[in-house]
């Protein structure tokens, strides 16, 4: 029974491709997670952020590979691991045969675990199947950011799926603050922080300036500089940021998150479309 409710979900994604079909399943191997740490006191110390926290509670219309939290206060004895077994054994409900790779290290400021499995996919319909060689083991990555910067606040929605939990998440303007620091310091090129980042300009999204000021003093080139920001400062830094990317190279790396329908809007990515994007972060509402 519990494999059929997989099942159903499944079936409701319309998959079209094995890589689809990959993808929906890892976000309701997602959700259940996410279910079962909402089973213990996990969320009365930690939320929920990043591109998955944004794909499964405000629709964004892409798939995501790793959950990210982070603690509403800093614990350098946070530990992972008892939190991790209570997942095993609620997804081994659901005929999931988990291994778990924690690679979390003692103090160290991010917690770090693989969710890792190979046995579900068999047992559901797939149908996509590859023709050749064993289904690709599913494999979710989960964070915890034991270290946060202030300045986060949250909201409490229920997740409905497989059973009603309560998620603590990051509010939208704290997982736009977050985006805009990822934008302005992350040292390689993510295209799906582009992605995102479009979804918040085209809402008019408003940033969390406490928490993005926050997190630019704690780690990135403005590193022990107490910046202040307001929204015509992350205009004019990202128009800097804008004019070196390779976006050709960023429509390359999101385009596997991104189903057939919503591929021809890439095309728009020049360094003129995202800089009239950047423009509009002076008009989000206050």
């Amino acid at each position: 029974m519990s494999v059929e409710i997989i099942q159903e979900r499944l079936d409701s994604y319309g998959c079209r491709t094995t890589l689809e079909e990959e993808q929906a399943l890892r976000e309701i191997t997602q959700e259940i997670v996410l279910a079962a740490l909402g089973r213990t006191d996990f969320f009365k110390c930690a939320g929920f952020q990043g591109g998955t926290c944004l794909r499964i509670f405000h629709g964004l219309n892409r798939f995501s590979e790793d959950m990210d939290f982070a603690l509403a206060a800093p614990d350098p004895k946070f530990v992972l691991a008892p939190y991790l077994e209570r997942v095993r054994e609620e997804l081994t409900i659901f005929d999931y045969q988990l291994e778990i790779d924690d690679r979390s290290k003692a103090g160290a400021a991010v917690q770090e675990a693989f969710v890792k499995d190979d046995s579900v996919g068999k047992l559901l319909r797939l149908g996509y199947r590859p023709r050749a060689g064993p289904l690709r083991k599913l494999r979710i990555k989960l964070e915890v950011d034991t270290n946060p910067p202030p300045g986060a606040t949250y909201d409490m929605p229920v997740l409905d799926f497989p059973f009603p939990s309560a998620v603590r998440v990051f509010d939208l303007p704290s997982l736009f603050a977050g985006k805009i620091h990822a934008l302005l310091c992350r040292s390689y090129l993510k295209g799906r922080d582009w992605y995102d980042f479009i979804w918040y300009t085209a809402r008019r999204t408003p940033i969390r300036h406490a928490l993005l000021g926050a997190a630019l003093n704690q780690q990135g080139p403005w590193k022990g500089q107490a910046p202040t920001t307001d929204d015509a400062w992350c205009a004019e830094q990202l128009r800097a940021k804008i004019e070196e990317v390779d976006w050709a190279q960023a429509r390359r790396d999101v385009q596997r998150f991104l189903k057939p329908r919503e591929l021809p809007s890439l095309e728009l990515w020049t360094r003129e479309f995202f800089l009239q994007q950047a423009a509009k972060l002076r008009q989000a509402p206050r």
